[in-house]
């Protein structure tokens, strides 16, 4: 099945201009190291990436560490996300473009088809401009919860957020029972028809697919890095070339990049 960019960001604009609840969980670069059982750190000022190392400037809200033998049970738990089916779940994944093609097609082959995949960068690169200016004043127009890290200043967003709450770096790992606490939010407050969104690394993967699964009657939405620059967050300067495309007038080629199925 063919997808292009451009209109499964339409698809989605227009089910969140409807009011139609869903869940989009991002499986980009860092999950698939993960769900391959390979190393993921982002440390202060270095990185391995499977094999890959190197030096590159981390701040705390992009810091991280996956090591297969300590972590395996959070493999375990990505694992599941990625086969978890359920109407309306969706989950991006990283294209031929971003991992090659063999990395692309094992993606596919994992899930067994891809009628609920969609792109992992559907909300940046070339669309990220569409977000800023099509998307966020959809969300001035919601109730809105939002997982984000424990330095993001709020009081810079366009819209309102009724709940937020807070992670720390490595979160996957240290602030995995943050799950528990926002289903629990949801059910104790009967939170119906709301926009939940996530910006916690892998733990939002996790937070997406058990919150979706017990309460189907909202919408999950992981938005990665792409409010960082209205929350006082400065580490997109040094690690997001889309944003700093965008924000910055960088020229960075990711503003501009449209990704291929």
């Amino acid at each position: 099945m063919t997808k292009r960019f451009g209109d499964e960001f339409d698809k989605f604009l227009d089910k969140l201009k409807n009011k139609e609840n869903f869940a989009f969980a991002r499986f980009s670069d860092g999950e698939l190291f993960i769900l391959r059982n390979e190393t993921v750190i982002l440390a202060e000022n270095h990185f391995v990436t499977g094999e890959r190392k190197g030096h590159g400037i981390y701040p705390p809200e992009e810091q991280k560490e996956f090591i297969p033998e300590k972590h395996g049970f959070f493999q375990e738990k990505l694992m599941e996300c990625f086969k978890f089916k359920m109407p309306e779940y969706y989950k991006g994944i990283c294209c031929r473009n971003d991992v090659g093609e063999d990395a692309f097609f094992w993606q596919k082959g994992l899930n067994g088809g891809d009628a609920d995949l969609t792109f992992s960068n559907l909300l940046i690169n070339r669309n990220y401009r569409r977000f800023v200016e099509e998307l966020v004043p959809v969300l001035k127009e919601r109730d809105i919860l939002y997982v984000v890290n424990e330095s993001a200043n709020l009081d810079g967003l366009p819209f309102e957020i009724k709940k937020d709450f807070r992670i720390g770096s490595n979160c996957m790992i240290d602030n995995y029972d943050m799950i528990e606490e926002v289903k629990k939010y949801i059910q104790d407050n009967n939170i119906k028809d709301h926009v939940v969104l996530c910006s916690a690394a892998s733990l939002s993967n996790f937070i997406i697919r058990d919150c979706f699964e017990d309460n189907p009657n909202n919408t999950f939405l992981d938005i990665g890095s792409c409010l960082n620059p209205y929350l006082e967050l400065e580490g997109w300067k040094h690690t997001r070339g889309y944003l700093t495309h965008y924000w910055l007038n960088s020229g960075s080629p990711y503003g501009d990049q449209v990704d291929i199925w």
